[in-house]
């Protein structure tokens, strides 16, 4: 293997990693960040850095003006709405289940893709369509039961089912234009959506002196997850197949619950645990591409 693809491959465990650990990092930050104006400052961030990144690169930032409608819808539900929603998701439930069910995004979008796209299913498909059932019942019901499902839970689905339609809107009706300039402009769309939202809910933030804690989290969050994180993706995605790329987000929920315990102190019960290696599992079988004879 050569060399580059071999520290390339470095970075599919980096990025599981900056990912997962995003999301104590912004439970933590919420404790003293209001939500907009958390949204709001990462997002436009994020945006600004890959912009700086196309420009070194020399990769084009236009769009062609026709397909800005779809470009905005697409990143209105696939990074702002999914964003935003999932901060009051973790103000209002347990940030390990709420990352569990979030990332249910690829059955929905599987389910989504039927009607709209018209792609069938195909055996694996099916299976994970099946595991990741069987994760939600896991979750659900002990939940149901013991009267502890949260309206936060019931924003992380919607989060991954805006996530799920965006990436439908995707490709339904793509965008002329490289991955990185329409990223770029998606977390700027997203920036400025929650920024509005800030303006409306929240004000104009007013300085205030934070803990360290929430400034190491801050920082990691949008320096890390974010700014890092968006640069490393495209990275990988460039250098290596989809399915090894695929394998660093199939780490995300693992290291999110994982970092929950180790850093806000949940406690997630057998069943959670359960719920998160089918969804993972569920989420394997659809997303990494299978094997074939060259």
């Amino acid at each position: 293997m050569p060399s580059t693809a071999s520290r390339s491959l470095l970075l599919v465990p980096l990025l599981g990693l900056l990912w997962g650990f995003n999301w104590p990092a912004v439970r933590i930050s919420l404790t003293e960040i209001a939500p907009w104006t958390l949204r709001a400052a990462g997002m436009t961030f994020a945006g600004l850095v890959l912009v700086a990144v196309a420009l070194a690169r020399g990769t084009p930032l236009a769009v062609p003006r026709e397909q800005w409608p779809r470009l905005i819808i697409a990143g209105f539900l696939s990074i702002a709405a999914f964003n935003i929603l999932l901060a009051f998701a973790q103000l209002m439930a347990p940030t390990s289940r709420a990352a569990i069910l979030t990332f249910t995004m690829p059955i929905w979008a599987t389910l989504l893709a039927l009607p709209i796209l018209g792609e069938r299913f195909d055996r694996r498909r099916l299976l994970g369509l099946g595991l990741g059932i069987s994760g939600l019942v896991c979750l659900g019901l002990p939940l149901i039961r013991s009267g502890q499902l949260s309206p936060g839970l019931a924003l992380a689905l919607l989060a991954a089912l805006s996530w799920a339609l965006g990436t439908i809107v995707t490709k339904r009706w793509p965008v002329a234009a490289p991955a990185l300039t329409i990223a770029a402009w998606q977390l700027l769309v997203g920036g400025a959506a929650a920024g509005l939202g800030m303006l409306v809910f929240e004000g104009l933030p007013v300085p205030k002196l934070l803990s360290p804690k929430v400034v190491a989290a801050l920082s990691f969050h949008i320096l890390g997850a974010q700014a890092l994180a968006y640069f490393l993706w495209f990275v990988v995605v460039a250098r290596l197949p989809a399915g090894i790329a695929s394998l660093g987000t199939l780490m995300v929920p693992a290291v999110g619950v994982l970092g929950s315990v180790l850093l806000l102190g949940e406690r997630p019960t057998p069943t959670d645990w359960l719920g998160l290696a089918l969804v993972v599992a569920a989420s394997g079988a659809i997303m990494i591409p299978a094997s074939r004879k060259a």
